[in-house]
């Protein structure tokens, strides 16, 4: 059982594991014993999250998530696969929790009137500046 908060945990049940041989540190090791773990999760069939939840997720996870709407999660980071099936449990809480927060909606803002008359007051002296360069023209 993953526990994400107190209220939200994901069975065993719905976590689909393999293990391949890893790229990783091990040396000979590595040739010999599957230690990366590959976790696959089908958000879509997961009653656990709710459906705003599950559709922030996807938005935020999209390279992750295949055409089947299964969550692929790999860590090949350490030499035993214990040690990698545990991180990538601790990357998919991580991935819930962010989802979880909702976004503050952004508010319009315009600039102050003082901001506006800064901006017009330093386009004239740029345009003095341009004028004076030019210099007088000649007839």
């Amino acid at each position: 059982m993953l526990e994400i908060t107190a209220q939200l945990r994901i069975p065993d049940v719905e976590l689909q594991w393999t293990f391949v041989r890893s790229s990783g540190p091990g040396g000979q090791n590595v040739n010999k014993v599957a230690s990366k773990a590959v976790l696959r999760w089908n958000l879509a069939a997961s009653p656990n999250l709710t459906e705003d939840v599950k559709a922030r997720f996807r938005a935020q996870q999209r390279n992750r998530i295949t055409t089947d709407g299964d969550l692929v999660v790999t860590s090949q980071r350490y030499r035993d696969q214990e040690r990698n099936k545990e991180d990538c449990l601790e990357k998919l809480r991580h991935m819930i929790l962010q989802a979880t927060i909702i976004p503050k909606p952004r508010k319009s803002s315009k600039p102050g009137r003082a901001a506006r008359e800064r901006r017009l007051h330093l386009k004239r002296h740029r345009s003095e500046v341009k004028k004076i360069r030019r210099g007088v023209m000649e007839e």
